[in-house]
């Protein structure tokens, strides 16, 4: 049963194991964490906190330098309690413009629907109107003709109109602004903001144009008005008709003066009808004239209104209309950022890099105290970030980057807690089984520590297991052994096959073993990796092959000598000793071989048999010494004065024979005769010796002369003994 068991155990360890390393596996935790969030986004859950975190941004940032440019002149409860009517009669609207007049305001807003007379003195406003180039009326523009309120005629026609409508987003506040609008006849409109904050510009010779940027968008100024799309920011599928911009509203602080309201200057309507106003604050300025008393329904939210505790604060509809004023001719003047926004793109960038830092900040720091910290740490620098960039005219998705940034986080807890789990499951379960299996067997987790040990192992190491759990190679073998097992094991862990090496293994004692390693990777359900290896001590088969192999080299070294030996034997037997040429026995075989290949091939052979002449004299003068040395040199003469193919021989003493094959007639061997006779009568020079010896040929031909061997050589040999007794050095043919 328990070999069984360990077989299927192997086989599962050993089996492939196809996955995603770790590193990809956090990248795709943070990609869906992110994914998610970006579809909530999508479907616009998020759209609401992110407003709401926007309008803490508004309200925390620091103050701006006071607004000097705008009055506001309201129509307040004490007002509306003096001229005791509603709406106010035409002839108080025109004595204010006239008080009005007197300083000489860049323009003047009135912020007050006049479509229809109001007597008495209607004709009086008229005349104002008439008189007053610089001011501005209002009307609000509709779909269809029942929700249009226009304007007084008189300023209609002069083109002093701006209307009044607003964009509401979903929680009823106001966060765009509309700087051009069409009616329903389709004809272009300038807002009542725009179109106040042009009379004031212009006279610092600023004009609207197109950008250079791109031409469907607004400059004035130092400022590019970029228009908004129906995605920007948290926005989805907003309604982004006509010019519409992301307002970013300014916050001045309040004056020095002794005013009630702040952060624009404000004066009653009976302040100024009793002339109790500074002048400064009306030359050269923007004058507002609207309500802002609580009986009547002009109030609107902006982002200013949000409080974390309390009721909303709304602000008039008139102060609206100097925020708008404000922003714009900041912007123009002194390049105050206006709100922009990321690219779809980016932010989706962003809000991924925001999934993977959460990812990454969890999986390093596993203290449950220490990541918790950093977490908020990491929130607290994002929400910073955003607040910084939004200063500086930037609207960034906070929201999705803390929700993808904790939401990761939070996923990969959960994750982590799950592979501890498992861990410990995989761990008992391994080491209930591979106690059974007699190999030694360790597994080691993505640290290179060991985590499970069996017995055997622990019993071949020489150590105890408690010492070696949660310890590497480094920490028990010598270095050199440790490199190896480490570079094995990262090959498993980066190819994730199997492999099997043979290596070297100290154990406790010190005692040195060949080993033979099979390391596989393992993956348990929650993705927990282990490097298993089985270990066999091959030390005893090692050395019994090495024994082994130390007998065939002394048997192939013999073998080798032996041959050596052989061979130069048999080149003793068919060799001459002193000129190293072929012997009497090597010359009658290749005789023999040589008159079958003529046969075979139906060509000429010439036997040639050479006696040296005078060679006794040399002897019997110089002595046997240099007569040795004649000869050499005579074989040396012989061998290269002939073919490759042809064959020379000493017989014995100063006899010499030639071979020549596949001549085409006896002329070839006469010519080859004489080539021999002229290089032997050649001088020989020794140290303090000069000699001369010749030669007397005699010439066999087969098949002219005979078919066998022995018959050639005895003719060859007549011939010889004629050339001698007809005056030597000559050849003589049989």
């Amino acid at each position: 049963m328990s070999k069984q068991l360990g077989k299927r155990f192997l086989k599962l360890l050993f089996r492939r194991k196809k996955t995603l390393g770790r590193k990809y596996r956090e990248l795709i935790t943070a990609f869906c964490v992110a994914v998610c969030i970006l579809v909530l986004r999508s479907f616009g859950l998020l759209q609401s906190l992110e407003w709401a975190a926007l309008d803490q941004f508004f309200r925390l940032r620091p103050d701006e330098a006071p607004e000097n440019h705008i009055t506001i002149v309201a129509i307040d409860e004490a007002s509306l309690r003096q001229v005791k009517s509603w709406p106010i009669p035409d002839k108080a609207i025109a004595s204010l413009l006239e008080k009005l007049k007197v300083h000489k305001p860049r323009a003047i807003g009135l912020d007050i629907y006049r479509d229809l007379p109001v007597e008495p003195g209607h004709s009086n406003l008229v005349e104002a109107y008439k008189s007053m180039p610089n001011l501005v009326g209002i009307e609000l523009l509709g779909h269809n003709k029942n929700t249009i309120v226009s304007a007084p005629r008189e300023l209609s026609d002069r083109d002093q109109v701006g209307f009044n409508n607003v964009v509401l987003d979903g929680d009823g506040k106001i966060r765009r602004s509309l700087l051009y609008s069409h009616d329903i006849n389709s004809k272009s409109h300038e807002s009542f903001a725009l179109k106040l904050a042009l009379l004031y510009l212009k006279n610092e010779g600023i004009t609207p144009k197109k950008a250079a940027s791109n031409h469907n968008y607004l400059q004035l100024g130092k400022a590019v008005f970029h228009r908004f799309e129906r995605n920007d920011g948290a926005y989805v599928q907003a309604d982004a008709k006509g010019y519409q911009i992301l307002s970013n509203f300014p916050k001045p602080a309040c004056n020095k003066l002794k005013v009630k309201t702040c952060p624009f200057r404000q004066v009653s309507l009976i302040d100024v009808l009793a002339n109790r106003v500074p002048k400064d604050w009306i030359s050269d300025s923007i004058v507002l004239i609207g309500s802002t008393a609580p009986s009547l329904p002009d109030y609107v939210l902006i982002p200013y209104s949000s409080r974390l505790l309390g009721t909303v604060q709304p602000v008039a509809g008139i102060e609206l209309q100097a925020y708008f004023i404000s922003e714009l001719i900041r912007a123009a003047l002194e390049g105050r950022p206006l709100l922009k926004v990321w690219s779809d793109e980016i932010e989706c960038l962003w809000i991924f890099a925001w999934a993977y830092l959460g990812v990454a900040t969890r999986r390093r720091i596993q203290r449950p105290c220490i990541s918790a910290l950093s977490i908020v740490f990491c929130c607290l620098l994002l929400t910073g970030y955003a607040y910084v960039a939004f200063i500086d005219g930037w609207w960034i998705p906070i929201l999705p980057g803390l929700l993808t940034f904790c939401s990761s986080a939070v996923v990969l807890t959960y994750q982590l807690a799950h592979m501890q789990e498992e861990l410990k499951r995989s761990k008992e379960f391994l080491g209930q089984v591979i106690n059974t299996i007699p190999d030694p067997i360790f597994v080691k987790n993505e640290k290179h520590q060991w985590i499970v040990l069996n017995e055997a192992y622990c019993q071949f190491l020489g150590y105890p297991k408690t010492m070696l759990i949660e310890k590497s190679d480094y920490d028990f073998f010598p270095k050199h052994q440790a490199d190896v097992f480490r570079r094995q094991d990262n090959l498993v862990l980066w190819s994730q096959e199997p492999q099997e090496n043979e290596e070297e293994f100290t154990d406790a004692v010190g005692k040195t073993h060949l080993i033979a390693t099979k390391r596989s990777l393992h993956k348990d359900a929650a993705g927990n990796f282990f490097l298993v290896g089985v270990i066999r001590d091959i030390t005893q088969r090692k050395l019994f092959e090495k024994q082994l192999q130390d007998t065939a080299d002394k048997l192939f070294q013999s073998n080798d000598e032996l041959k050596r030996k052989e061979d130069q034997m048999r080149y003793l037997a068919y060799h001459d000793p002193l000129t190293g040429l072929p012997n009497r026995k090597s010359f009658a075989e290749q005789l023999h071989e040589s008159l079958e290949w003529a046969q075979s091939n139906n060509l000429l052979l010439a036997l040639l048999f050479i006696d040296l002449d005078g060679f006794k004299q040399v002897n019997d003068t110089f002595g046997h010494e240099i007569g040795d040395r004649v000869l050499v040199t005579i074989a040396q003469r012989l061998n290269n004065s002939l073919r490759g193919t042809d064959t020379v021989c000493r017989l014995g003493g100063d006899e010499f024979t030639v071979i020549l094959r596949a001549i085409p007639n006896m002329k070839v061997a006469a010519r080859v005769a004489e080539k021999i006779l002229t290089t032997i009568t050649e001088p020989i020079v020794f140290d303090e010796y000069t000699t001369r010896v010749s030669a007397s040929i005699g010439i066999s031909i087969y098949p002219i002369n005979s078919h066998d061997c022995e018959t050639l050589v005895k003719l060859a040999d007549t011939a010889m003994y004629r050339a001698k007794h007809l005056g030597k050095n000559r050849y003589e043919f049989a």
